[in-house]
């Protein structure tokens, strides 16, 4: 009998962070990609319907340390996180949220400068070894030892309570640094949310499927579709407004002089477009949001 909290054999094991920033959006993103999943109350496993995947349930910080080991196919996690754990998984693809970087701070007060002002130092932070990684040419360079303390969490508190001379923690938009009085002093790392597979996973074919689902569903949320008439004679002038991911879709109509056109624009392009058009004499301009698509 299998047990209820685990993944049935032959399943391709999935992991997504169990909570936080990125949890809501993984389940956004999941939906709209049309991974669909039942999940019973306090279980950290859910089984895909119509898939042979299981979810698994994960603190962020350990995804890409399963993924490594083997014990999860595929996961969603940070950069940082992958960088942090030192593993070796292949990074599928970048997902386009989460996006901030990991600094060096330090007290505004401190008027620190150059970040090798820190080497042998005190620094708090979340992230040890890539934060020792970053130090250790300067310490080399002055021969001295900067001391890299672990903490899991408020690590911006630490420099106000005399525990550090400087931090190092993730900026996505700088309030609560700037709230604790620190200042970015040097940025070791731009990150985001990306997915990553084991390397030798038994699932490449659901590896794959998952890539494609979600690049379809990455697509579809970037752009609309614009459709709309236009006569032979400005087509012309409509398609290089409108040229499409790769060309418009060009169809006659029974009014031998007038073409329908249909073309992806970019969603944040959308309201520009439609006033080109406009104003070159295009009519009956729509424009169409998208589910999903595969391109």
């Amino acid at each position: 009998m299998e047990r209820q909290n685990s993944s049935p054999p032959g399943h391709c094991r999935f992991a997504i962070p169990k909570k936080g920033r990125l949890y809501e959006k993984v389940l956004e993103m999941l939906k709209g990609a049309g991974i669909e999943f039942r999940r019973e109350p306090r279980l950290d496993v859910a089984m895909c319907i119509g898939l042979p995947i299981t979810l698994v349930f994960l603190p962020a910080a350990d995804i890409a340390k399963y993924v490594g080991d083997g014990d999860v196919d595929i996961g969603i996690t940070g950069l940082d996180v992958v960088q942090e754990s030192m593993v070796e998984v292949d990074h599928i693809m970048d997902l386009g949220f989460g996006k901030c970087k990991l600094c060096v701070q330090a007290p505004k007060a401190s008027e620190i400068k150059d970040v090798s002002e820190l080497a042998g130092g005190r620094i708090v932070t979340s992230f040890p070894d890539l934060t020792k990684s970053f130090f250790k040419k300067y310490d080399e360079e002055k021969g001295v030892t900067t001391k890299v303390n672990f903490v899991s969490g408020s690590v911006e508190a630490a420099c106000g309570l005399g525990l550090a001379d400087a931090v190092v923690d993730l900026v996505e938009t700088g309030t609560t640094m700037r709230a604790a009085g620190l200042e970015v002093v040097h940025d070791i790392l731009e990150t985001q949310t990306i997915l990553i597979a084991n390397p030798h996973s038994t699932h490449q074919d659901m590896v794959d499927l998952l890539k494609r689902r979600i690049e379809g569903y990455i697509t579809a949320t970037k752009y609309v579709m614009i459709i709309y008439n236009v006569s032979t004679e400005l087509l012309e002038k409509a398609v290089q407004i409108t040229p499409g991911k790769r060309s418009p879709t060009i169809t006659s109509l029974d009014d031998k002089g007038f073409k329908s056109v249909s073309s992806l624009v970019l969603k944040k392009e959308m309201s520009q477009k439609m006033d080109a058009l406009h104003d070159i004499g295009a009519t009956d301009i729509l424009c169409l949001n998208l589910s999903n698509s595969r391109m």
